[in-house]
């Protein structure tokens, strides 16, 4: 806006000095937020530094260049090669007993930063300030009605014969007349 040019490295350390400063000026010092400060500074200086171990048990895109880089160096590999695409998929896989980033977690080799708890809950129960909450209210009383629904980040549908649908735009909103509404009609 002000007709500078930036590196997207410089943009992110932008990001960093306002959203520091900011968290400063109003207090919001949090244990949370401060190891979050602490590796995204952390983060700018390995990129900038080229020295990535120091982020490399953290940081989930340089854990898999490492071990992408590791088989790749030992066996003589191109990055085009048909086994690190194959490795790359099975570093994402999400089965526990297959997923290479759960074996090199087993091994610690990558810090893990929630528990399990803490994983389950977030994935069974939304945030209750945005339009999570109403996605999660409409899904439950579906499926327990046992109607046939679809839903996407701004979409709730009714797969009856009225086809009704509500669109909901506003990642903030919690509540909706028109969801509650969809949602009392089952």
């Amino acid at each position: 806006a002000n007709g500078r040019e930036l590196s997207a490295l410089e943009i992110q350390a932008e990001y960093f000095a306002k959203a520091a400063d900011f968290i400063d000026r109003n207090g919001l010092r949090t244990p949370t937020i401060d190891r979050t400060m602490d590796l995204w500074e952390r983060t700018l200086k390995a990129v900038e530094s080229e020295d990535l171990s120091l982020i490399e048990r953290e940081i989930d895109w340089v854990i898999k260049y490492r071990l992408l880089d590791r088989y790749r160096t030992q066996r003589g590999l191109s990055w085009a090669d048909p086994r690190i695409a194959q490795l790359d998929l099975a570093y994402h896989d999400i089965r526990r007993d297959r997923g290479l980033f759960y074996l090199l977690e087993s091994k610690g080799a990558v810090a893990r930063v929630t528990k399990d708890l803490d994983v389950f809950t977030a994935k069974s129960v939304p945030p209750q300030t945005t339009r999570a909450r109403l996605r999660g209210d409409f899904i439950a009383r579906a499926q327990e009605r046992r109607r046939d629904f679809t839903v996407d980040w701004v979409h709730l549908k009714l797969n009856d014969q009225a086809q009704r649908t509500v669109l909901c735009k506003d990642p903030f909103r919690s509540e909706d007349d028109r969801v509650q509404r969809l949602i009392d009609s089952m």
